[in-house]
């Protein structure tokens, strides 16, 4: 289990420089009501002092929306309040009732499939409960964060892709606890990947800026993405990276980062080395950053695909996700199989 401890977060120097500029530029985003007149006020967008938008902050994803649309939703872009009233009647007594964790889409799909106990993510041991999980957010009315393709799906795999996918299952089945590189990165803790499109679990990040820099410090497995917006071109294609080489820049008042350069052992949803990721971040209202990433691997998906998340503004400190490659938890693991491998053994021996 992830314990999290509060800490103060370090940066290189070219970033850290601005980071005590951001309570004084987040203060300038939210500037207090005034008591002398009760009219609401028009937000204006706080701007760094290069002019450029103000994104700095932490920032949560914790949508109850799906990623994908279930099929109970199929043509249905947006949910009326009176249906939203009634799932979240619904998702309370999941709450209530403090069962395994659900994360990411499991927990709508459960509300949907009208399941007040759904099953465990890890039958074998017990998972987190939901103590451990943030209330979800149910103001994006929208019934998923996919937004092109229209149906809210992700495109089919191409043959060659499942093919491989199958066969990177098969063999993680098959020698499961023989090498502790046969576990996943993240079970590793070694890497989580880019992007995270999951919600509810350590799903906040905190941006900071820098004249020609932007860093996107993702709470879960720190990582921290160093992003130039100078200009200066991609790294040479024999140079990978697990969460690949991002370059960025201003198109108006919205940053686009795109992302190449992954490396062979980087793994989102079954894409490696040939993944591209291109992000936008706009700001959408005093406490909403639009984050929209539009995925595109032809080795893997049949068509890109587009996914928009509205991140809201927290108040809150990002925690330490106290997860290392040097945890107890695989070398337990495989001693474990160790002990299996000799029981077996020696039953062998004994027919």
């Amino acid at each position: 289990m992830a314990v999290r401890h509060r800490r103060a977060l370090g940066f290189p120097a070219v970033v850290f420089g601005v980071a005590a500029a951001a309570a004084t530029l987040a203060a300038q985003a939210h500037p207090p009501a005034s008591s002398a007149s009760s009219r609401p006020r028009t937000w204006v967008l706080a701007r760094t002092p290069d002019g450029h938008p103000d994104f700095q902050g932490v920032w949560a994803n914790n949508t109850v929306t799906p990623l994908q649309r279930p099929k109970q939703w199929e043509g249905k872009k947006l949910l009326t309040d009176a249906e939203v009233a009634d799932l979240q009647k619904f998702a309370a007594q999941i709450v209530e009732n403090d069962g395994d964790a659900q994360f990411g889409d499991g927990f709508i799909l459960a509300v949907l499939n009208r399941v007040a106990n759904p099953a465990s993510y890890d039958p074998g041991t017990g998972n987190y409960n939901q103590f451990w999980l943030v209330d979800r957010d149910w103001h994006d009315r929208r019934t998923s964060l996919i937004t092109d393709p229209p149906d809210g799906r992700i495109p089919p795999m191409t043959p060659e892709a499942q093919q491989r996918r199958a066969a990177e299952i098969e063999h993680r089945k098959v020698h499961a606890f023989e090498d502790p590189e046969v576990f996943p990165a993240g079970e590793r803790c070694v890497n989580f990947g880019v992007p995270r499109l999951q919600a509810g679990y350590n799903s906040y990040v905190q941006i900071v800026q820098a004249p020609g820099y932007v860093t996107v410090m993702s709470e879960m497995a720190h990582d921290a993405r160093i992003i130039p917006l100078d200009g200066r071109p991609h790294l040479d294609s024999r140079v990978r990276a697990w969460n690949g080489d991002a370059r960025g820049h201003w198109t108006g008042d919205t940053l686009v980062i795109e992302t190449t350069n992954f490396s062979p052992m980087s793994d989102f949803m079954g894409s490696h080395e040939n993944l591209r990721l291109t992000e936008k971040l706009t700001r959408a209202g005093p406490d909403v950053l639009n984050y929209e990433v539009t995925v595109d691997d032809p080795t893997t998906w049949t068509a890109p695909w587009t996914a928009m998340i509205p991140l809201k503004l927290k108040d809150e400190l990002i925690y330490e996700y106290a997860c290392h490659e040097g945890n107890e938890a695989i070398p337990d693991m495989l001693r474990g199989h160790r002990f299996e491998e000799r029981e077996a053994a020696g039953k062998s021996r004994a027919k």
